[in-house]
């Protein structure tokens, strides 16, 4: 099993399998636009198109789970995203990170890099994980980990 044997809901609605990002590497982000770290879709944009014609591609998965900081609609998350940060990574759907409701993507990623201890619990927005080009996680990273400190890891993947 890989990130690529996933799929999710888009934004728009439409089911997208993570197959179609096959061979590119991938950070995968829970994020929220009411959090202290909401300012982190600038630098996930950034380093997105940086180097998003190298195979490189940010993955946005909003989340409610940490103190109701995603509270909105698809909709509305899209037209935050679009007019505060001129996100134009893929985002998809609300989702939770936790729980017995977990998204299977999630399921699958807290498993292969768990957290501090071993713990697989997410602790809050804008934890972020390292995909290589094979689909297989590299590394986890933190929410207070900035994108711009990801810069190398990303670039020596690509």
């Amino acid at each position: 099993m890989t990130a690529y044997d996933h799929s999710a809901r888009s934004l728009d609605g439409t089911e997208c399998p993570l197959s179609e990002f096959r061979g590119q590497v991938l950070l995968i982000v829970n994020v929220a636009s009411r959090c202290g770290f909401t300012p982190q879709y600038a630098g996930l944009e950034t380093l997105y198109r940086k180097y998003r014609d190298r195979g490189f591609a940010v993955l946005g998965f909003p989340c409610n789970q940490f103190g109701s900081q995603e509270p909105g609609s698809e909709a509305e998350i899209l037209a935050f995203c679009a007019t505060t940060y001129d996100v134009s990574f893929p985002l998809f759907a609300k989702v939770e990170v936790n729980g017995a409701d977990a998204h299977p993507l999630y399921r699958y990623l807290k498993g292969e890099r768990p957290g501090i201890l071993g713990t697989e619990a997410i602790k809050w927005n804008f934890t972020k994980f390292l995909v290589d080009r094979n689909g297989a996680v590299v590394k986890r990273y933190a929410p207070t980990d900035k994108p711009e400190d990801l810069d190398a890891a990303v670039a020596a993947l690509l």
